[in-house]
């Protein structure tokens, strides 16, 4: 697979805490069943599966240089529906719009502009469609305690075919406060896994912790509530030390395999190390 660095990654992955990942009590436990390594600047602001099993890597070097003129600089944890590739873009903090290109199958893309609502970041950190394709998910930096629902970019019949302006439809009110998400993917259709890089403990005790936000329906661009947990605290392993960060976080439905990134401090931040999980049986 293109950017593994084995030998960055064997060195960075000097550290284990052990191969296992407890949960609370009640909700999956994930076991945690590989580590592989990915190029920060190629990769490292977040992943997705394709429906073969390979993995799209989205990072900062990847940025098209056309988007780039346009004032589009941050790409963030993509996701990929119908073989269609959704990618969350944001600007200069000056922005009043944030960006959603489509890319088809095919490779035509299209790009899907929303102007920010009164209150609303700039800050655009992912994009994740729902399991039935007709609504994209998305969240900004920060204390928040919502998540933002627009329709689908070319999914739904709602939007236009070749791009323009998209408006949110709704929110997904979150039960309890949230901070600095980085990534988000449906696992069903009424619950997300979200990689957070909250570190504070503040909301909750597990540093850097993935979340799990329940739904009591499928999204239908209504408002609808979820109900937020956390799982684990995500790894922090390195011969470097200092400030991690957690960045994008994927479940591919074929193979159930969830995987979350993490950006090491120093020196070590020029390698991503991306993490495997598979949900416990028993």
């Amino acid at each position: 697979m293109r950017r593994q660095l084995t030998v960055v990654g064997a060195l960075l992955g000097a550290l284990t805490l052990g191969a296992g990942t407890a949960s609370a009590a009640g909700d999956p436990h994930w076991v945690e069943t590989g580590t592989a390594y990915t190029d920060t600047l190629g990769g490292g602001q977040g992943l997705a599966a394709r429906a073969d099993g390979s993995l799209l890597y989205r990072g900062l070097a990847d940025i098209p240089l056309d988007l780039r003129f346009k004032g589009w600089n941050h790409v963030g944890d993509p996701d990929i529906a119908r073989g269609h590739t959704f990618d969350a873009y944001q600007g200069p903090d000056t922005a009043t719009s944030k960006m959603f290109a489509v890319t088809t199958p095919a490779g035509k893309r299209y790009e899907y502009v929303h102007q920010l609502n009164p209150g609303e970041k700039l800050n655009n950190s992912f994009a994740t469609v729902s399991p039935d394709g007709q609504w994209m998910v998305s969240g900004e930096w920060g204390e928040q305690r919502r998540l933002q629902v627009f329709p689908a970019p070319l999914l739904n019949p709602a939007t236009s075919p070749t791009g323009g302006d998209l408006k949110e439809a709704w929110q997904i009110t979150l039960d309890k406060p949230v901070r600095d998400i980085q990534g988000c993917d449906f696992v069903t259709d009424t619950r997300l896994l979200c990689a957070s890089n909250d570190a504070t403990g503040a909301f909750f005790p597990e540093p850097r912790p993935l979340l799990q936000v329940d739904l009591p329906r499928k999204v239908d661009g209504l408002p609808i509530t979820g109900s937020v947990k956390a799982l684990f605290a995500l790894p922090q392993r390195s011969v470097c030390t200092g400030t991690f960060e957690t960045e994008g976080v994927d479940y591919d439905v074929n193979s159930g395999t969830l995987r979350a990134e993490v950006i090491a401090p120093g020196v070590c931040a020029v390698a991503t190390a991306v993490y495997s999980y598979k949900q416990a049986t028993g």
